[in-house]
């Protein structure tokens, strides 16, 4: 009932674009389409309209179209209007024009292999993120994902910086995680990763997050600085280690199949100005990132900076992840591609 009911969703969406007359909804097909048509891109993610990402897509919607002179249109939809990413991916895999903001620990259901990115200690900077875009094996696995699957990457240069441990305690070395249950995603890469460097793992959703950390149902949690901030979590969680245990990087992907109808210099602008917008948010993250953690700091809240947290003894923990997901290999080819 949930995919009939998102299909129904989007097919409402649809209907709109061609009720209007102004728009020619073009699914499917070869890559070479036809420039004089209007190619339609409904593109959405789970966050809210006042999110930095939402600022970034519009962006890039408008920088497609200029360069298009209006031929490439993308439709920004927040909130999950769209439906839940499992039902949206599903339709993108069919060929619907519909496009989406995800994590590789998702798109590691299709290719194993690409879940690496979302593991403990794989890519640390935005110099891997930029360079590991030109690497044959990420864009292999990335081949496979759209040959096999359907599912076209366009850009994984949105990324929201170090996840933390955010708790009550202080964290300088694994062992201080021993029996505390840490609140993480539910994909097996999130969970392994959390369970590797020695916490017990806790599958909640972030709106249950405050009140499972009120009762102490949880212990704390992993993120990034600025979801901890906004969400107010430093009112019951007042302690943040600098573990840096996962770089946290997003992926915007849409329909090989639509991807292919678009003619090739369509295609070309579509990524480039993905990746441009990506960038140009993932710094000024980082600067607000930054400003958020003092401002933390003068609430109260106490850092366990990076220099007094024994990352090596977290790093060879976490690889143990690698090992019970079964792609250690992946992990181990692309840091060597990585040169580190």
């Amino acid at each position: 009932m949930k995919k009939i009911f998102a299909m129904l969703c989007v097919l409402s969406v649809v209907s709109g674009l061609f009720a209007n007359g102004s728009k020619e909804v073009v699914a499917g097909g070869s890559a070479g389409g036809d420039s004089s048509k209007t190619y339609t891109l409904m593109f959405g993610h789970t966050l809210t309209e006042n999110d930095p990402y939402q600022k970034a897509f519009l962006k890039w919607a408008e920088a497609v179209k200029e360069r298009t002179n209006g031929h490439v249109i993308i439709d920004v939809y927040a909130n999950a209007q769209l439906g839940s990413e499992e039902d949206v991916i599903e339709q993108m895999r069919t060929g619907a024009n519909i496009g989406w903001n995800t994590d590789s620990a998702r798109l590691g259901n299709y290719v194993k292999s690409i879940s690496v990115f979302n593991g403990p200690y794989c890519l640390e900077s935005i110099d891997d993120v930029k360079k590991a875009q030109t690497l044959p094996l990420v864009q292999g696995w990335e081949q496979e994902l759209a040959d096999k699957y359907g599912l076209k990457v366009l850009s994984f240069a949105y990324v929201q910086g170090y996840r933390n441990v955010i708790s009550n305690k202080e964290v300088r070395k694994p062992s201080d995680l021993a029996g505390m249950k840490i609140r993480t995603a539910g994909a097996p890469i999130w969970q392994e990763s959390v369970r590797a460097i020695g916490a017990t793992p806790v599958s909640l959703a972030r709106s249950e997050i405050y009140s499972a950390a009120q009762t102490k149902a949880i212990d704390g949690l992993e993120d990034v600085y600025t979801a901890y901030a906004n969400a107010q979590l430093n009112e019951v969680l007042k302690v943040v280690s600098e573990t840096h245990h996962i770089y946290l990087v997003n992926f915007s992907v849409c329909s090989a199949q639509w991807f292919n109808s678009l003619p090739k210099e369509y295609q070309d602008i579509l990524v480039e100005e993905a990746d441009k917008a990506g960038y140009e948010i993932s710094d000024e993250i980082q600067k607000v990132s930054e400003e958020t953690k003092k401002t933390l700091m003068e609430k109260g809240v106490k850092i366990i900076p990076t220099s007094d947290i024994d990352l090596e003894a977290f790093k060879a923990a976490g690889a143990k992840a690698y090992d019970v997901l079964g792609v250690s290999e992946a992990k181990d080819a692309l840091l060597k591609a990585l040169g580190k």
